[in-house]
C-alpha cells in the first residue's frame, strides 16, 4: 500500500519501526469482546507547538460484561479525562495502551467512551514508509501538514481498538480545527465549515464501514478542483482534488487521469465502492497512500505513457486500494498480500487494458526479477503489520495472480476476481483471509486449488521442472515438488503447446530442446538433464 514499483519495494526491507508503531497481532481478550461501531473525532490543531487536542468518542458494542477496557494510544498523546457512558472513569495510560477500570463493570450491549487528550503526535521521519505527522510548508511558505498512518493504525493521534479484525461499522467523523486560510481534507463527505475570528473547523463524516488508518485527515493552503464522474453503473459521484495552489493548473489534467483509471478499475473490479460519498485525493509531501475516499498523492505529477495514455502509477496503485484495501479488507496482517498483491496485480490489468497483453506478459516478466521469495508471503495467523510488511506481498502476491489466471483460464478467473471484489461475504463489513480467496476460487474452477496456494502463498519454493534428455528427440518431463496437475507451454519444434505436467513423468517428442513457459507464468526452477 505504500508503494508499488520494485525499486520502491527495496526501501521496504529497511523499514525499522519501532513495536509500538504496528497494529494487529494476537488480539487481547479484553478488546475480542468489542464491536467498534463509529468513531468521532474532535481535535484542534496547533502548527506553530505542532500538536494537537481534543477529544475522541469510541461507540462500540460489548458481547459480555467486563470490569476493563482497553484502548490504544501512543504515549506521545497525554490523556486528561475520560468518560464511560457519561461517567468519569479512572484510568491508566502506559506502554500504548489505555486501561480504564470503572467503578462497576460495564454490562454487554451499546457503550460509550469519550477519551480527553493531547499532545504532540509522534513525527514521521521516512513517510509514507514510516509513520507519523509531517509537519512542512508548501513551495509559497503556508503550513502543510500529513498524517500516515498503515503500520502503526489510529493509535497515533486518537484511541482506537488497533486491530484490522474490527472496522468501525457505522463510519467515523472528523471535527478539525485549523488556523484560517487552511483547509483540511478528510474521508467522506464535507458537512459543513465553521469560520472563527482565527480558525477554521471542518466537519466530515463517511457512513461506510472504515479501516481506521483511513481515519485521517490532510491540512493545507488547497485549492479543491472538481468534476463529476459516471461510474460504471450509471451513478454521479463526485471527484475531487485537494491541490496546492501553487499546482491549481495541473489539477483538471490530473483529474481526467484518474477518470480512466477509475474507469479501467471498475472493468475489472467493479463498480467505485464508495458511490454515495466521492472520489478524492489530497496532496500531500509524502509520495502516496491509500486512504479511503481521500487518497493521499505526492508523486508530483509525474506520467508515463501507456498505450499513448497518460497514467501516474503511484495515483493508479492507491487508488486501486479504493477495492482491495477498502473494500476488501484482511482481518490479520497474515493475510496482508490480498490487499497489496491483488491492488498490484490491477496495475497490472491496466497495462494490459491499456498496452495489450504483450504489455501485460512483459510487466510480469520484469516483476518475477524483483521477488525476493526470503519468506514465505502468508507467514502464519495473528502477525502484526510490522512482520507481514515485505516487498514480496506486492511482487509475488500480484504475481501469483498472475498464475492463478493462467490456471484456471479467463474465462473462469476474471468472473470469480470480480466475485472477490464485489459480492457481500467478501465485502466492506465482512472481512476476509487467504483460505477465503483459495475457496473461491477453488469453487469457480472446480479445482482444488489449496496446494498452489500453499506452495506459492505459504513457502518460498519455486516450481521443479525437470526435464531429461532420454535419448536423440526424446523428452520426459515432470514437475518434481508439488502434486497436482499443472497447465505449463512448452516449445518444441512444432511450436508452443499447453501441455498436463505432474509428479507424473510424461514423455515428449522435439527435434528441439524443450523450452518451458516462455511467457513466465510461474515462478519456476528448470532442471535440465
Amino acid at each position: 500500500m505504500r508503494t508499488a514499483l520494485l525499486f520502491l519495494c527495496l526501501c521496504i526491507f529497511n523499514k525499522n519501526f519501532a513495536q509500538e508503531l504496528t497494529s494487529g497481532g494476537k488480539l487481547k481478550p479484553e478488546q475480542a469482546i468489542m464491536d467498534i461501531r463509529h468513531y468521532t473525532i474532535n481535535l484542534a490543531v496547533d502548527f506553530d507547538k505542532q500538536s494537537i487536542s481534543g477529544f475522541t468518542v469510541i461507540d462500540f458494542v460489548l458481547s459480555q460484561p467486563t470490569p476493563v477496557l482497553l484502548f490504544d494510544l501512543m504515549n506521545d498523546m497525554k490523556v486528561d479525562k475520560i468518560w464511560v457512558n457519561g461517567k468519569e472513569a479512572p484510568f491508566t495510560h502506559t506502554n500504548a495502551l489505555i486501561t480504564i477500570t470503572p467503578a462497576t463493570a460495564v454490562a454487554a450491549g451499546k457503550t460509550s467512551v469519550k477519551v480527553q487528550y493531547g499532545g504532540k503526535p509522534h513525527v514521521a521521519t521516512r513517510p509514507p514508509w514510516e509513520d507519523g505527522f509531517t509537519w512542512t510548508k508548501d513551495t509559497l511558505g503556508h503550513p502543510w501538514m500529513s498524517i500516515t498512518a498503515e503500520a502503526a493504525g489510529g493509535q497515533l493521534f486518537y484511541p482506537c481498538k488497533n486491530h484490522p479484525s474490527d472496522e468501525p461499522n457505522e463510519g467515523a467523523d472528523l471535527i478539525i480545527t485549523v488556523p484560517k486560510g487552511l483547509v483540511v481534507a478528510g474521508p467522506g463527505l464535507l458537512q459543513k465549515v465553521t469560520k472563527q475570528k482565527n480558525t477554521a473547523t471542518f466537519y466530515w463524516k463517511t457512513k461506510y464501514t472504515i479501516n481506521n488508518y483511513s481515519i485521517l485527515f490532510n491540512v493545507g493552503d488547497y485549492a479543491v478542483v472538481t468534476k463529476t464522474y459516471t461510474t460504471v453503473n450509471g451513478n454521479k459521484v463526485p471527484m475531487e482534488f485537494y491541490v496546492l495552489k501553487a499546482d491549481e493548473a495541473k489539477a483538471a489534467h490530473h483529474l481526467d487521469v484518474l477518470a480512466q483509471i477509475a474507469s479501467v478499475r471498475e472493468k475489472y473490479f467493479g463498480e467505485y465502492p464508495w458511490v454515495q460519498e466521492k472520489i478524492a485525493i489530497a496532496e500531500t509531501p509524502h509520495l502516496g497512500m491509500e486512504h479511503q475516499t481521500m487518497n493521499a498523492y505526492g508523486n508530483k505529477f509525474r506520467y508515463e505513457k501507456i498505450g499513448g495514455v497518460d497514467n501516474d502509477w503511484l495515483m493508479n496503485h492507491e487508488f486501486g486500494h479504493e477495492w482491495f484495501g477498502n473494500k476488501v479488507t484482511v482481518k490479520d496482517w497474515a493475510d496482508y498480500w490480498i490487499q497489496e498483491g491483488i491492488c498490484s496485480y490491477g496495475d497490472a490489468l491496466y497495462t494490459r487494458e491499456m498496452g495489450g497483453e504483450q504489455a501485460y506478459i512483459d510487466h510480469f516478466k520484469q516483476t518475477a526479477f524483483g521477488i525476493e521469495n526470503k519468506k514465505p508471503v502468508v507467514q502464519g495467523k495473528d502477525i502484526d503489520e510490522e512482520s507481514a510488511y515485505i516487498g514480496d506481498i506486492y511482487s509475488k502476491g500480484a504475481f501469483f495472480m498472475h498464475t492463478l489466471r493462467y490456471v484456471i483460464g479467463d474465462d473462469v478467473f476474471f468472473p470469480a476476481l470480480k466475485q472477490l471484489s464485489t459480492a457481500s461475504q467478501y465485502t466492506y463489513d465482512n472481512l476476509v483471509s487467504t483460505d477465503d480467496v483459495e475457496q473461491l476460487f477453488s469453487k469457480a474452477s472446480g479445482k482444488n486449488l489449496q496446494p498452489l496456494f500453499n506452495f506459492y502463498l505459504r513457502t518460498t519454493q519455486k516450481l521443479e521442472v525437470h526435464v531429461t534428455t532420454l535419448r536423440q528427440n526424446k523428452y520426459r518431463l515432470v514437475l518434481d515438488n508439488i502434486d497436482m496437475e499443472l497447465p505449463v507451454d512448452i516449445v518444441t519444434d512444432k511450436g508452443v503447446q499447453k501441455m498436463t505436467l505432474s509428479k507424473k513423468p510424461i514423455t515428449i517428442t522435439s527435434a528441439t530442446l524443450p523450452q518451458v513457459d516462455p511467457d513466465m507464468y510461474y515462478l519456476k526452477k528448470v532442471i535440465l538433464e
